[in-house]
């Protein structure tokens, strides 16, 4: 699976990246209202979100809650039968006083700001190409040059360096495939990321090198993140306000920090909290 480059919804600080979007410099991600549906089933219905700039944002809930759905949803991977998906972001020739024009889904504008990390790494990486032609492809489709020096910086950010340039999906472990995939995802300078479980497959000490190697690069590059997962401990560590969702509705949200007091509205979230029971926030 390559860079996301296909058509998305029709509805419409690091740097912004060079020939992409002009002169937008700090961009979060809203969805009003959004429903998926497959055939007669309800994948997600009415759900709502805003996620600012800069900020972490988490999405929690069961097996087959809707959280996956929604990040496809925001990305233009699944069609949305209704609701809206647009960009929210500032204008550098107003000082971030005023709001900017911002790409519309399914552009290949909207698809260099957002960018996503799937769960499962080897099967998001092509078992024939080497790690050379999964970063530069994404470069070729976006027309942008200099893919020596950007393959051989985002391997380095994401702790690799060049030594794996040339290997195979095969060749590596769970974790450095994940890194990988992580490379391929900035390495077209987004604004935001969204991470669909992206450590459940991994063995926990593995884990914990992915999740911090993630949020030294969102405090760095001053990224925006919506992270799904049914780990509340990952999400409290990651993330500043969540969403928790059950069977393609919102529940409640709700802030990281409530959590730990258990200052929370539903029973069902009081269900999760006693399912990932042993969570504590790190300070």
């Amino acid at each position: 699976m390559s860079a996301m480059s296909g058509a998305g919804p029709s509805q419409g600080a690091h740097s912004a990246p060079s020939g992409g979007v002009g002169d937008v410099f700090c961009v979060g991600i809203e969805a009003r209202n959004l429903t998926v549906t497959y055939d007669r089933f309800v994948a997600i219905a009415d759900t709502s979100l805003r996620v600012d700039a800069g900020e972490s944002f988490g999405i929690v809930g069961e097996s087959g809650s809707g959280k996956s759905t929604v990040l496809r949803a925001l990305c233009g991977l699944v069609p949305v039968g209704a609701g809206v998906v647009q960009l929210v972001g500032k204008s550098s020739a107003d000082n971030g006083t005023a709001e900017a024009q911002v790409p519309s889904p399914g552009t290949k504008r909207f698809r260099r700001l957002v960018q996503m990390v799937f769960q499962d790494p080897y099967g998001s990486l092509h078992p024939r190409q080497t790690v050379d032609r999964i970063l530069s492809e994404p470069l070729a489709i976006h027309g942008i040059e200099d893919a020596e020096t950007r393959i051989e910086r985002a391997l380095d950010e994401v702790g690799l360096g060049g030594g794996f340039r040339f290997r195979y999906p095969h060749q590596l472990s769970g974790g450095q495939r994940q890194r990988i995939a992580v490379a391929r995802a900035l390495i077209l300078e987004p604004q935001i990321l969204l991470l669909d479980e992206p450590t459940s497959s991994l063995d926990a000490s593995v884990q914990a090198e992915v999740l911090n190697l993630l949020e030294e690069l969102r405090r760095r590059r001053g990224l925006t993140f919506i992270m799904v997962s049914h780990d509340l401990a990952v999400v409290t560590h990651m993330c500043q306000r969540l969403m928790v969702m059950q069977r393609g509705r919102t529940v409640e949200l709700i802030s990281a920090a409530d959590l730990a007091p258990t200052r929370v509205t539903s029973d069902y979230t009081r269900k999760l909290m006693e399912a990932s029971a042993g969570f504590r926030r790190g300070h």
